[in-house]
């Protein structure tokens, strides 16, 4: 399917691995321009490298800390500079530490706030007036399914990552029509870090296999798998293309059908 965003540019947050770099990877199969970014130099090296691969479109990469505001600055004015414009914002952050709300300090709050919440509130700001003359602007956070129900152990992500969702609906209603913005609210994939988590099981005597581990994440889910994460990716580059040109305002889960909300 054509999603017609051929050329345009995007940014995608948080893309050296798991959901941001799938998303990246699935904007520049649809031949999508990207800025990826992470702290990270060697794993952005590595994205950088697949992502180019995947579309005819140029990838850039910049070393960038999303909770730092002047970073974020920065970066929205490379991607202008590298690309002409800039027409997609894809919104993404690794997750908060987990614990239960009372061994959450005070700081852990500030620090979730920042990285989930106010690093969405610095790039959109700064993207809006270049999504705004651009004739495809979008913007696509990826928040978690959390937002629609509360999971064991993960206060902050339970808390902070709402905010999200009620900035998203306030921006839909504010910048349409000429800026659509909407949510993805992701279940279970097979991303790196449940990789790992799969792999300490295993190495912890809790499952015999990676197979029966991975299984495990899979035990409340209709769809009786976890998802791959280009199924994410492809997602995400729907709702930034004309095909969803209607879709404004929506938190759309993408789990597989576990959520019962």
């Amino acid at each position: 399917m054509d999603l017609g965003i051929e050329g345009n540019a995007a940014i995608v947050t948080a893309s050296s691995s798991g959901l941001g770099r799938a998303s990246a990877k699935a904007l520049a199969e649809a031949g999508a321009n990207v800025t990826i970014c992470a702290r990270g130099e060697e794993k952005l090296a590595d994205a950088e490298a697949e992502i180019s691969a995947a579309g005819d479109g140029d990838v850039l990469a910049v070393q960038c800390d999303i909770t730092d505001p002047d970073e974020v600055e920065a970066l929205v004015e490379a991607t202008v500079e590298e690309f002409g414009g800039l027409d997609h914002v894809v919104t993404s952050a690794g997750g908060p530490p987990s614990g239960t709300f009372l061994d959450t300090t005070e700081r852990d709050w500030y620090e979730a706030y920042d990285l989930l919440v106010m690093s969405v509130v610095w790039l959109t700001k700064a993207a809006h007036p270049h999504l705004v003359e651009s004739d495809a602007g979008t913007v696509v956070n990826v928040t978690s399914t959390s937002v629609r129900e509360a999971i064991d152990g993960l206060v902050l992500s339970n808390a902070v990552r709402r905010a999200v969702v009620g900035l998203m609906k306030t921006q839909a209603r504010e910048w349409a029509p000429d800026v659509r913005v909407n949510a993805v609210l992701p279940g279970a994939h097979e991303t790196p870090r449940i990789q790992e988590l799969v792999e300490a099981s295993v190495e912890r005597g809790e499952h015999d296999t990676y197979e029966e581990g991975l299984a495990d994440w899979s035990a409340d889910i209709p769809l009786d798998r976890v998802g791959d994460p280009g199924e994410f990716g492809d997602v995400v580059a729907f709702l930034s293309s004309e095909r969803a040109s209607f879709v404004n305002g929506a938190a759309l889960p993408v789990d597989g059908g576990r959520l019962r909300s």
